[in-house]
């Protein structure tokens, strides 16, 4: 007992020491907000504003089940994505829908996985493709060459894709969308090259090498390097492995069994020795760095799956892979570290406010990485790469509050920033009220 209410002091003094840091500057400017939303969850303005933002900002909503429901239960949405560098660049929001077993139960009588599209312009939604095979539909990331990837977080298959039968886990998939119709598909097409994996992350570097991982306990972080640029259909899947069996430090791509990875990449990324992380979802590249978030990784206890460590704390960090000819990783965020412990309210007791979980990230538009936590009262972080190290422990400082979830039992999900540098979009799944939705937070204007 005096041990646990030492470690909760010291995790108290340090969140007050974090909150007290100064404003945020860039083209998304804030003072970092106080707290997470614990005791707010009964706030009468849920529906609408859920979320506890800095001042100078506001929150709307972009699009939510009133304009697009497509299933009998809640639509889970989640990574967002619009077209870049084309002609109709920040006007279209792309969304998957993270659907499962009974929860895929369709109101057009169907089931399935699906991706949909709102309009930012006239702020319609429809559905753009959706199939019954489609099993939990989750990461989505636009290409430079002008198509949508978005893949299947399934561990387990239980519904097989007619073209790639023999697949395992999920599956990645590519959407041509019509040149003439950017709201309706051309055609999709399965991309098993990349791996039969618990699919969520997405990024894709300069040369056009495609980044995944596998969201298991033990799941690893892959790069797939096609035969031509921007063409998925050949080409080599490889698994990172950290020398000397840490997880920090130089590291290597191995080349992996091209027919294995079509099975299981999973089986195949452990035949050469991959480095295993704990539960490994999405990736975000900021020029030559790629972030992963580790949802359950224990820094201080590679060996440790659970969640948490030893003190009972959740645990979750955020590894930095350099991209460089010799490549390398390290943690750069990590509770305990450079952001506190979070310790979730109970009946008799307090919450305090820290990094937990993490899930979903966005590279802002100054090269600051921002990152959602997958928990009860979601948290929006954010990380500067370029802050200090003022106490030399080797973590950089610069990690700060942004904004915090009042729906208790949603999640914030599909962070993302387009065209507008002072909008963040952000997804609210599963939420207490019944309707899901996609929202917008914006600086305002002076």
């Amino acid at each position: 007992m005096k041990s646990s209410t030492l470690v909760l002091s010291l995790i108290t003094a340090f969140s007050a020491h974090v909150q007290a840091d100064a404003v945020v500057n860039g083209p998304m400017p804030f003072n970092p907000i106080a707290s997470s939303a614990y005791g707010m969850e009964n706030d009468g303005d849920i529906a609408t504003t859920p979320w506890v933002i800095p001042s100078g900002y506001v929150q709307s909503i972009v699009s939510d089940e009133r304009n697009l429901d497509i299933y009998l239960g809640n639509d889970w949405n989640d990574m967002n994505t619009v077209n870049e560098t084309g002609k109709h660049a920040g006007r279209y929001l792309y969304r998957t829908h993270e659907v499962r077993g009974s929860n895929s139960a369709r109101i057009d009588g169907g089931s399935g996985g699906a991706v949909s599209v709102v309009d930012l312009k006239t702020g319609m939604a429809k559905e753009v493709v959706g199939r019954a095979d489609w099993e939990a539909l989750d990461g989505i990331v636009w290409t430079p060459w002008q198509t949508i990837l978005f893949a299947e977080e399934v561990i387990n298959s239980v519904l097989p894709d007619p073209a790639a039968p023999n697949a395992k886990s999920g599956l990645l998939y590519e959407l041509r969308l019509d040149p003439k119709d950017p709201m309706s598909a051309e055609s999709v097409t399965v991309r098993p090259m990349l791996g039969a994996l618990s699919h969520e992350g997405i990024e894709i570097d300069a040369e056009g090498n495609v980044y995944v991982i596998d969201e298991a306990r033990t799941g690893a972080i892959y790069k797939f390097v096609p035969e031509t640029y921007g063409d998925l259909s050949r080409g080599q899947l490889y698994a990172l492995k950290v020398m000397n069996g840490a997880k920090t430090g130089a590291a290597e791509w191995l080349a992996l069994d091209m027919t294995q990875v079509q099975i299981s990449a999973r089986v195949a990324a452990a035949a050469v020795g991959a480095t295993e992380f704990c539960r490994p979802e999405d990736l975000e590249r900021i020029d030559s760095t790629l972030y992963v978030a580790l949802t359950c990784e224990d820094a201080d206890n590679s060996a440790n799956t659970s969640g948490k460590n030893a003190a009972g704390y959740s645990v979750g960090a955020v590894l930095a892979v350099n991209l460089g000819e010799q490549p390398s990783t390290k943690f750069v965020v990590v509770p305990g570290k450079n952001v506190p412990f979070e310790v979730q309210p109970t009946a008799t007791t307090a919450g305090v406010t820290g990094f937990a979980k993490v899930d979903n990230l966005a590279n802002g538009p100054d090269g600051k990485l921002w990152m959602v936590e997958d928990n009860n009262f979601s948290d929006i972080w954010v990380y500067d790469p370029n802050s200090e190290d003022a106490n030399g422990d080797g973590y950089k400082d610069g990690v700060h509050l942004f904004a915090s979830l009042k729906d208790k039992p949603a999640e914030g999900t599909g962070i993302y920033f387009g065209k507008d540098p002072h909008t963040l979009f952000v997804n609210v799944q599963h939420s207490g009220t019944g309707n899901d939705k996609t929202m917008a937070i914006t600086k305002q204007k002076n």
